[in-house]
């Protein structure tokens, strides 16, 4: 046990310098990078993309790769640690899904509804799947009533995030992530049940 928490922390400090040398700017760093979070990353769009709807659906690793290649196209983003690399993963993977969702709406008038897992858990919702563009569009109402409340929604259902890893990259305690995600999935419930009625 001793020894796993040791690799972790190990390859948190390797992610960590990495992260500082593409700040830096040393795009060659992101290379190296990619595979150090690869398996976390697939994780986590494979959780959000459960229970889509086949047929020209978004797969996992199509949604991790453009996520690397939105990074590699992001100048002097500065970025700490690996906790902070995930927050904003969340946040490219978040628009990945809400521009996928739009151009399937485009293609066919009144189009097909995206819908990505909603993991009742983490987003408190009626069904085990919600609609990406609904979702999206709570967000940004919630994001104009209380930003760090959206960021939290983010941070854990986008990013897959802890409660503790979430506060890390807020910068507050877990007291008010605990609080915060309380108040957004209770927020985001009764937003998406009025969508759906």
């Amino acid at each position: 046990m001793k020894t796993e928490r040791r690799g972790e922390n190990h390859q948190a400090a390797d992610i960590t310098n990495l992260l500082i040398k593409w700040r830096d700017g040393d795009k060659a760093t992101l290379d190296a990078l990619i595979p150090l979070v690869y398996r976390d990353l697939r994780r986590v769009a494979s959780a959000r993309l459960r229970g889509q709807h086949a047929g020209g659906a978004l797969q996992t690793t199509a949604l991790v790769h453009e996520t690397y290649l939105r990074f590699a196209h992001l100048h002097r983003l500065t970025l700490d640690n690996r906790i902070h690399f995930f927050a904003v993963a969340a946040r490219v993977m978040r628009q990945i899904l809400v521009d996928h969702a739009r151009r399937a709406k485009a293609q066919k008038r009144g189009g097909r509804t995206v819908m990505i897992a909603s993991d009742a858990a983490s987003a408190s919702v009626t069904s085990d799947i919600v609609d990406v563009l609904a979702l999206n569009e709570a967000l940004e109402e919630l994001a104009a009533l209380e930003e760090r409340l959206c960021r939290v929604v983010e941070l854990k259902f986008f990013a897959g995030l802890t409660i503790d890893e979430a506060a890390e990259a807020l910068n507050v305690s877990s007291a008010t992530v605990e609080r915060d995600w309380a108040v957004a999935k209770a927020w985001l419930y009764d937003r998406l049940a009025d969508r759906s009625v």
